[in-house]
């Protein structure tokens, strides 16, 4: 009978989350709704499709309403940024169909390989939102998807161009150059890559993988660790999901996408196997070129535009053509050069910028892009894909509270006197080198999944910008503690992804470098291996920011040294973090350097108190930030701040 009350308890709370469910999916309509009543009055004027100050306020807001209903923020901002993201894309396909007749019941869709391909589950993502029905139509090569679209066979396709691994997709830049189609759209997929077989056996066991070349060369560290295994090129990574199936061979295992796996009826045996995170796929989307021409996009849709365009073979001719898009200010996101049929040695260029066609600063830049050029095509303008997340403000992050009008006039002084430092540093959406002062804050090591989770967190929610923990050379932990350096940092990612913070970890060997670089958005070199020369050489090797910590007994001009054999190695994303906190250090320093300036103020933790007044003279200096280690607990005059001393000290800084 107690079993049976349970369940009755457990059915009534299930039947309450179903219609919380219901409200929430209701509701979202309605907001989609009244979007796209808004963008239907902004339609008869030329107002911005955007607000920036407006989506502030409503992240403020409704960061303060979560928390009043026990929320974190981060949580909260997640499910708005979808929402604002949603309600964006649905004012811009409105103003993209405002002008349009009426449209086909259905529309065919043609991409390279079969059903479970990325192409083609990049191509359902794309055209989710359009009001026809796409019928999606494989195709063996890229060249009969580009003869298809331009026949009339189909109506549109898609196409990849470059990946964040793998690099460009030459042949497709080539037919694009002279085929018959117009550019219309752009689509980012994030491609996950698993090894997929007929059951769930030993990796030891896999004797064959097969799969898209693109693929395969993006896994090569993960194929490279099994052994006695070869690797074999198929045209699809779904047709080698199909070629294990159909062959029924246990050793044989496919690299390729889990929605393909499920389609086809195979086991996940690993996930991520990628050799770089953050692994993506940018394709474009084609149409047959119209006779007429089509209504250029809505210029208040921010867009991109591709072009191809060849230079007479002389000296300065490319300078001179990128010269003018500079003069108009426009931002250069792809140069892409091929060589140029019939004339050896001499080079065609792929160029993406930011701005549209129908801006009159780029038609300008264009028009003049032709007198400078030998060849000039313009592929298209359309909607870029990737769309501004507008940040919460700093102090609705920290707090709930609203500054004071005394707090916001000293706040806009310091900002319109604050000069930006010559070297600035992204990583993420953080700059260092800016006005913006960072906080760095996490763990001291990485001890378990639960202890990074609940660190990183504390640090979102209390307005840090990047967690940090180590992760190699560390010894003891909690019961629950990972005793591998490569576990220990993907513990740590693992905790930056689920709360957006990018990472930090500190290097103390060769291998550490080699591990960390494919992971970590920035490595630490400690003050004790300041003038490891090895060490230095490795981090200048790698394309990640380094924070260089200065030893305590290290003259400014041996700092400087160090950074020096960093940028040697071709590295100039470096950090200086000096662990003394006095102005007259500082100041030398940043007499001395224009990089981006970072303190650890560790002795100086016990006087808490004081804390917020050293943050304020560390701006003063331009010092781009801190460092500050936290604990879920600590005792007075640690240096650790307990979590509630770390919450105490954002709120002081920042409230």
């Amino acid at each position: 009978m107690k079993d049976d009350s349970l369940m009755d308890e457990l059915d009534k709370l299930r039947k309450e989350i179903n219609e919380a469910d219901s409200t929430i999916i209701k509701t979202l309509a309605k907001r989609r709704d009244l979007s796209l009543r808004v963008i239907e009055v902004k339609a008869k004027s030329s107002r911005p499709l955007r607000d920036e100050k407006r989506e502030q306020e409503l992240l403020a807001r409704v960061i303060a309403m979560g928390r009043e209903c026990g929320l974190d923020g981060h949580y909260v901002t997640r499910v708005f940024h979808e929402i604002i993201d949603d309600s964006v894309r649905s004012q811009q396909l409105f103003l993209l169909g405002e002008n349009a007749t009426e449209e086909p019941t259905t529309i065919r869709v043609g991409f390279q390989g079969i059903h479970g391909a990325y192409s083609q589950l990049a191509s359902e993502k794309f055209f989710a939102r359009q009001k026809a029905t796409p019928n999606f139509v494989g195709y063996k090569t890229f060249l009969e998807v580009v003869r298809s679209l331009e026949s009339g066979d189909i109506d549109y396709a898609l196409l990849p161009v470059e990946n964040t691994t793998a690099g460009s997709i030459n042949q497709v830049y080539d037919l694009l150059t002279d085929a018959d189609v117009s550019i219309v759209g752009e689509e980012i997929f994030p491609v996950e890559h698993c090894l997929l077989a007929l059951e769930e056996v030993p990796l030891s066991n896999i004797r064959r993988v097969m799969s898209h070349p693109q693929a395969l060369m993006q896994c090569e560290k993960f194929l490279s660790s099994l052994e006695n295994c070869q690797s074999e090129s198929f045209a699809d990574t779904a047709m080698a999901v199909r070629k294990v199936k159909e062959d029924n061979d246990l050793s044989q295992a496919a690299i390729a996408s889990e929605d393909a796996a499920k389609l086809y009826g195979l086991k996940v045996l690993k996930r991520h196997l990628a050799d770089q995170r953050n692994n993506y796929t940018r394709f474009l989307v084609a149409m047959k070129k119209p006779t007429d021409p089509v209504e250029p996009v809505d210029t208040r849709i921010p867009c991109k535009t591709s072009l191809v365009l060849a230079t007479s073979h002389e000296e300065g001719a490319l300078l001179r053509a990128l010269s003018l898009l500079h003069e108009h200010g426009i931002n250069l996101t792809k140069l892409e050069s091929r060589p140029r049929p019939g004339y050896p040695f001499q080079y065609r260029f792929f160029l993406d910028f930011e701005g549209n066609i129908a801006d009159e600063y780029v038609a300008v830049a264009v028009e003049g892009l032709k007198e400078v050029t030998s060849f000039l095509r313009v592929l298209g303008s359309y909607p870029m894909e990737q769309r501004g997340r507008t940040a919460p403000l700093q102090e609705s992050v920290v707090s709930s509270g609203v500054k004071s009008n005394a707090q916001r006039a000293k706040s806009k002084t310091l900002a319109a006197t604050s000069k930006t430092a010559d070297t600035i540093i992204t990583v993420g959406n953080t700059k260092f080198g800016t006005d913006e002062f960072v906080i760095v804050a996490g763990p001291a090591a990485v001890e378990s999944r639960e202890q990074i989770l609940a660190c990183a967190r504390h640090v979102k929610e209390s307005g840090g910008k990047i967690l940090h923990a180590r992760c190699f050379g560390v010894t003891g932990g909690g019961k629950n503690s990972s005793s591998n350096g490569a576990e220990r940092l993907d513990l740590l990612c693992e905790a930056g992804r689920h709360y957006d913070l990018p990472v930090l970890t500190e290097v103390r060997t060769v291998q550490d470098v080699e591990r960390a670089a494919d992971k970590a958005d920035i490595v630490l070199l400690g003050g004790r291996n300041m003038e490891n020369e090895e060490l230095l050489d490795a981090v200048g090797r790698m394309g990640r920011p380094v924070f260089l910590t200065r030893a305590e007994t290290a003259s400014m001009e041996e700092f400087a040294a160090a950074a020096a054999t960093i940028f040697e190695g071709g590295n100039r994303q470096v950090i200086l973090c000096d662990r003394d906190s006095s102005l007259g250090s500082l100041l030398s320093l940043r007499e001395r350097t224009r990089l981006p300036v970072v303190v650890d103020p560790s002795s100086s933790l016990a006087q808490l108190a004081t804390l917020p007044l050293l943050v304020r003279a560390l701006r003063d200096v331009k010092t781009s930030g801190l460092t500050v280690e936290i604990s879920p607990e600590s005792s007075d005059g640690d240096s650790v701040l307990s979590f509630a001393q770390f919450s105490e000290l954002m709120g002081a800084i920042y409230g």
